[in-house]
């Protein structure tokens, strides 16, 4: 399967809800330098990204996170897998996974908590972003 195909049969979207963010002391990761907040990663979310590397057969893969213009709220998430980590790149791990976030897309994802949900009405990674003033309806895109 590829990567593009494993992350399309999620439906990666934001939703502002609760759930279980990573307790204090996990690995989720080092504050990045510059006063930027780390993004943290729930032990779904870990767990979700681990599954999903293992279909793909290589160990090496992250799970990139960015935020691009555009959708209904005037910015959006992206997911997608990579095995490079740039200069601007800032790196948070939980329980051996690790996601990539470039520094731009950080400014704007500091404080955030990726979460993987998985109930009746379907299956998503979705970010719980509190610098977020508004989402739109599918939680795809957000503004500030």
């Amino acid at each position: 399967m590829s990567e593009t195909a494993s992350l399309q049969q999620e439906s990666l979207l934001n939703r502002e809800t609760a759930g279980d963010a990573a307790p204090a002391g996990a690995d989720a990761g080092a504050a990045p330098e510059g006063g930027l907040k780390p993004m943290t990663i729930t032990e779904a979310a870990a767990k979700r990204i681990a599954y999903l590397i293992e279909q793909e057969g290589d160990p090496q893969l992250l799970l990139r996170v960015s935020v691009s213009g555009g959708g209904c709220s005037g910015f959006r998430y992206g997911f997608d897998f990579d095995k490079q980590i740039n200069d601007d790149d800032h790196t948070f791990e939980r329980d051996g996974v690790k996601i990539v976030i470039d520094e731009v897309s950080l400014e704007l994802l500091g404080g955030s908590e990726l979460h993987y949900v998985d109930d009746l009405i379907g299956s998503y990674f979705e970010v719980r972003n509190p610098n977020a003033s508004s989402s739109c309806g599918c939680g795809a895109s957000f503004s500030i």
